[in-house]
């Protein structure tokens, strides 16, 4: 379980110091798939930097399963980032030099992940192992990079509008992988989105506005990739 306990950022200093977290608190359940929904600038993106520890909050705590990660050390943050959470973004980050065998294979080796090719096959790219990023479509290469963060088999999926770089056919051929991966594997997706028709493949959703949670609440019934609209 993942708890935030009253958590406040802040960027800025001085008169021009803007607080964008204002004291969140809540808990989300292991194997839970949540989509946090909110308007730009509602403080959505922020509030995923902190509880996944991309970034520390300026007071309030997260834990999980009982550890403090704002109290943790730089590098034991960086440890625990490693082993135990993943990252999926809008832009790809995937290394142009390298071939997808070997994007993936980093993450892989974070986790001593020797069977990482199962991923690669999973997310549809078996074929594709030798090619570079810049010669795959958009949806290969946030499927790649789809891979590259399941493969280190993380406990905890954080994905910031993935699909929204995509076109409508290849987004829903995006989230379509990763929930079948989550079915598969059963880690816990975070995911944040502007998009309401994606909240409909949540379990749980929690809306922001002004770096506040304003409401939460829980779809009886989940929607695939494919019966949502766009």
């Amino acid at each position: 379980m993942i708890k935030a306990e009253n958590i406040i950022k802040s960027y800025g200093s001085a008169e021009a110091r803007f607080q964008v977290l204002q004291g969140i608190s809540l808990e989300i359940n292991d194997g839970d798939f949540v989509v946090i929904l909110g308007a730009s600038g509602s403080g959505k993106s922020t509030f995923l930097n902190v509880i996944s520890g991309l970034e520390r909050p300026d007071s309030g705590k997260v834990i999980y399963d009982g550890l403090d990660i704002t109290a943790l050390p730089d590098r034991e943050l960086t440890t625990f980032r490693r082993e135990n959470v993943g990252f999926i973004f809008q832009q790809y980050y995937l290394l142009p030099n390298m071939d997808i065998d070997r994007n993936v294979k980093m993450g892989a080796d974070l986790a001593g992940n020797k069977d990482y090719k199962a991923i690669i096959e999973a997310v549809g790219l078996g074929e594709k192992l030798r090619k570079y990023p810049g010669e795959l479509s958009g949806g290969e290469q946030q499927r790649a990079s789809v891979a590259r963060a399941l493969a280190k088999r993380p406990k905890v999926l954080f994905l910031d509008e993935p699909t929204g770089a995509l076109d409508e056919q290849t987004g829903r051929q995006v989230l379509d992988y990763i929930c079948r991966l989550k079915g598969k594997y059963g880690f816990t997706i975070v995911m944040v989105t502007h998009n309401l028709n994606i909240a409909e493949m949540a379990k749980t959703v929690i809306k922001m506005n002004s770096g506040r949670v304003s409401d939460t609440y829980t779809n009886e019934v989940q929607k695939t990739a494919y019966e949502i609209g766009w």
